[in-house]
């Protein structure tokens, strides 16, 4: 098994002014044996030195640098096209700052290996670090993922911790422009649930450091998550008839892992 993850998988981290976290959580990474591609998403100078001196250092990482700040939504696509295009078949998603238990990587890599077509997805266990603020937001958006998926099926969109299954997740950049900021990780979800690909939700804890950086602007992306939402319900309008029926299939696999 271990071989086979080692051909198939790679990890995709994006990065935006985390230097300061970044070495810390490969050394987490590199016990699993897995390439890692880092997407410099415009950071600055001190960002990029750090970046490139771990790409000379490590054989496994491969940096990718983007000529100016896209948001993490395009620094992520960028990762995934690159890792489809190197001949991956599967890519795990990780947050540059080391919130996520990395130490239970080869979990989600179990779920995956035993769900070859579903998206395997971290469903936060948060601890007393986790701003309050930021449990009543996701709250607000787990509701609007059910609705516009009709389902359950997707326990958490915005936990950046996941295993995409890349045929089909490049078929649907290919085909769909989605959110290039914090709204990609949501909205990817509830698409890829319209095709058909099966979601597997994992818990995992997500611990909030005290130094942490957070690059999410409380008034650009909510009006941005809002407007994705509104966008979402109209087209899961249109897509009713067919996600109902999705329901009644016999045999469905179920979402948790």
């Amino acid at each position: 098994m271990a071989d086979v993850i080692q051909n198939q998988y790679c990890v995709v981290i994006p990065i935006y002014n985390h230097e300061q976290f970044i070495e810390s959580t490969l050394e987490r990474i590199f016990p699993f044996d897995l390439p890692i591609i880092i997407v410099n998403d415009g950071s600055r100078d001190e960002c990029v030195q750090v970046l490139n001196s771990l790409q000379e250092r490590y054989d496994v990482v491969d940096v990718l640098h983007q000529p100016q700040n896209g948001g993490k939504g395009a620094a992520v696509i960028a990762g995934l096209k690159k890792a489809y295009a190197d001949g991956y078949k599967y890519a795990v998603q990780i947050d540059a700052d080391g919130q996520h238990d990395i130490e239970k990587l080869d979990e989600l890599l179990a779920v995956s290996k035993g769900n070859p077509d579903a998206l395997v997805t971290a469903v936060p266990v948060y601890d007393e670090s986790v701003p309050k603020g930021r449990l009543i937001a996701r709250y607000i958006t787990h509701v609007w993922v059910w609705i516009n998926t009709l389902s359950f099926a997707i326990k958490d969109s915005m936990c950046g911790y996941r295993v995409y299954p890349l045929n089909v997740t490049c078929d649907l950049l290919q085909r769909v422009k989605l959110g290039l900021r914090m709204d990609f990780d949501i909205e990817i979800l509830v698409r890829l649930y319209w095709r058909d690909v099966i979601i597997k939700n994992l818990p995992m804890k997500v611990i909030y450091h005290d130094d942490g950086i957070s690059h999410f602007n409380a008034v650009q992306d909510n009006i941005l998550i809002s407007r994705m939402h509104a966008r979402l319900f109209f087209g899961m309008l249109i897509r009713s008839p067919k996600l109902l029926f999705r329901k009644f299939l016999p045999n469905r696999a179920k979402g948790s892992a």
